[in-house]
């Protein structure tokens, strides 16, 4: 580690100005790649969902996910979704409801957007996904720095590319990415059988695990070293949706919804995070909109694909539901309103942008 870069760190920390804590003292933040702000706010699409070249299994898939009612349709997509976030936290992103959150970063694919919201503003030389390790500072980082959040930062990730994204080895933070055995811990059956069935199932993508073993690896993570930061980066979607598989685009849409409903059941029924935890869940870019063939991609020449959305739920989070008609925000302010959770102001070596205010109590 250069000097400079230490020196560095030590005057954020001092300097760092506490902000007026909350309730919340841990949070849960989690990514779900490439899932579409149309299929969070409408269900499944009428168009996709009825085309014989992106849905296969039409009776099954029509009657899992399929409704003429809007209100119906989503919810059983994402039913945690619309029976505890809508409810008891917010949602962000619902164009047609003038709640609009988008991108800065103009290449509009995967590293880019996970280092703008991870480090809260937009490098441009972040501008391919290849593994290389990111010389911005991520929000994760900064907090692992922080007094009291050492070894307290974790994060589980689906997609390789993660352990450079976050600067695994610079950081010093535990990043499980891709087909990296989990070897944290006290000797677990669960995971020594997790790990062999990792490397035994043959997986379709080359740098990707399956979400499955994503999300039983950070739950139990979560459950023996209680980090009160915790990053999940779920990946399936976006695998299903470049492929044209809109069926399994869907599955997998409703799979994390359960996991995600699953790690707040959890939260609840815990008592070093019950009534102390906020999760906030985002994703990396959006998907094309203009026509049927478009939603396999994006990128920046794709119309559609700056468009993301959020949604939040914690104690420090007014119970607003579908947020309505507000000013513009951006996944660049995510980095500090992971922060600001935490009672912490978030500063880096550029001005990032600000965390979001709507998402607190006043």
């Amino acid at each position: 580690m250069s000097k400079i870069y230490t020196l560095w760190i030590i005057l954020n920390i001092l300097s760092s100005t506490i902000f007026a804590k909350g309730n919340t003292k841990n949070i849960i933040f989690i990514t779900i790649d490439g899932l579409r702000w149309e299929e969070v706010f409408y269900g499944s699409d009428s168009l996709l969902i009825h085309s014989d070249n992106y849905t296969k299994d039409h009776d099954n898939i029509l009657n899992e996910y399929w409704h003429s009612s809007t209100k119906v349709r989503r919810e059983k997509l994402m039913p945690f979704f619309w029976n505890t976030i809508a409810l008891q936290g917010q949602l962000y992103g619902n164009l047609q409801e003038g709640s609009i959150a988008i991108l800065k970063n103009p290449y509009l694919f995967s590293y880019p957007g996970y280092s703008e919201m991870l480090v809260g503003y937009v490098d441009l030389t972040r501008n391919s996904n290849n593994k290389e390790n990111n010389p911005n500072i991520t929000v994760l980082e900064y907090i692992h720095n922080q007094p009291g959040y050492n070894n307290k930062v974790a994060a589980f990730c689906s997609w390789d590319v993660f352990d450079f994204i976050i600067n695994e080895e610079r950081s010093g933070i535990y990043v499980s990415a891709g087909m990296e055995p989990y070897e944290k811990g006290r000797k677990n059956p669960k995971i020594g059988l997790l790990n062999e069935i990792m490397l035994q199932i043959p997986v379709p993508w080359k740098s990707v695990r399956y979400d499955a073993i994503t999300h039983n690896f950070a739950k139990t993570y979560l459950e023996e070293f209680r980090p009160k930061l915790l990053y999940i980066a779920y990946d399936e979607t976006d695998e299903y949706a470049h492929e044209g598989k809109y069926d399994q685009y869907l599955i997998a849409a409703n799979q994390l919804d359960q996991y995600i409903s699953d790690l707040w059941n959890w939260v609840q029924n815990n008592y070093y995070y019950k009534d102390k935890t906020t999760i906030l869940i985002t994703t990396d870019h959006g998907r094309g909109n203009e026509d049927i063939d478009s939603w396999r991609n994006h990128g920046s020449s794709v119309a559609g694909a700056e468009n993301v959305w959020m949604a939040v739920i914690g104690p420090d989070t007014p119970s607003e539901g579908v947020m309505k008609n507000h000013d513009t925000i951006y996944s660049s302010q995510i980095a500090s309103t992971i922060a600001a959770f935490l009672g912490i102001e978030y500063q880096n070596k550029r001005t990032v942008s600000p965390f979001i205010k709507m998402m607190f109590n006043d």
